[in-house]
C-alpha cells in the first residue's frame, strides 16, 4: 500500500527545528523527520543523510538500558541537525516488528537465558521480522534515491539497494553499549551480521 502523506509541521527539538511528516499506511503512522530545505530530495546536490529508525517504546520512552536503539535515534537526529540535510523515516515495527507485547514476551524468555534471536524463534517468529517496503517507499515519495545510510545493518543495506536507492557510504551508527546490553549487541554482531566494532 502506498503511503499516503497526512500531516506536516515544523516542530522546535533539542536538535534544532526538525520538519515533521507524517504519512499514513494502512491502520499506522510514519514519520519523516527532515533537517534541511523541503525541495531538497531530488534536486539536491549532495547525497542526504539518511537513518531508517524502527520504533523502540522500551528504549525512546523507559529508557531501557536492554538495548542501544534510543542512543542510535539521538545520534542520528544530531547528524541530520547538524548537516541540515538529512531524514530520518520513523518505523512504526516495534520490537524488530513483532510487536510491543511480544517484544516483551522475548524479554521473560531472555531472562531465562534465551539471547534476542533464540527469544524470537521460540515465540514463533524470525530472529528480524522487519520489512523495509515502506522506508523504500518514503524515500522515493520524498525523492531520495542517492543517500548517505546511517546503519550498521547489512540487511537494511540490501534491501534499500536492491530496491533502486544508491547508497554512496555507509555511515556507522555506534553508540550506547552499557553492562545490560553487551550480550545483546554481541548476538546482533554474531547472528545478525550486524557491522559493530566490538570490543
Amino acid at each position: 500500500m502506498t503511503p499516503i502523506r497526512f500531516a506536516e509541521s515544523v516542530i522546535p527539538t533539542d536538535y534544532g527545528p526538525l520538519d515533521v511528516i507524517v504519512y499514513k499506511a494502512a491502520d499506522e503512522e510514519h514519520l519523516a523527520l527532515v533537517s534541511g530545505p523541503k525541495s531538497g530530495g531530488a534536486s539536491a546536490d549532495a547525497p542526504w543523510l539518511v537513518r531508517v529508525h524502527s520504533e523502540c517504546w522500551t528504549g525512546e520512552v523507559l529508557r531501557s538500558h536492554k538495548c542501544d536503539c534510543r542512543e542510535q535515534l539521538d545520534a542520528a537526529l544530531r547528524m541530520i541537525a547538524e548537516c541540515k540535510h538529512g531524514i530520518v523515516v520513523y518505523l512504526r515495527q516495534e520490537g524488530r516488528g513483532i510487536g510491543l507485547g511480544n517484544k516483551i514476551r522475548a524479554y521473560a524468555l531472555q531472562d531465562k537465558g534465551a539471547d534476542t534471536v533464540e527469544a524470537n524463534h521460540q515465540l514463533g517468529f524470525p530472529a528480524d521480522a522487519r520489512e523495509y517496503g515502506l522506508a523504500i517507499e518514503l524515500l522515493k515519495l520524498l525523492g531520495l534515491c542517492h543517500i548517505r545510510l546511517m546503519t550498521n545493518n547489512p540487511r537494511k543495506l540490501d534491501a534499500l539497494e536492491q530496491a533502486g536507492v544508491t547508497i554512496v557510504e555507509r555511515v556507522p551508527l555506534e553508540s550506547g553499549r552499557n553492562p545490560y546490553n553487551e550480550s545483546y549487541l554481541a548476538t546482533k554482531a554474531a547472528k545478525l551480521g550486524h557491522l559493530l566494532g566490538l570490543p
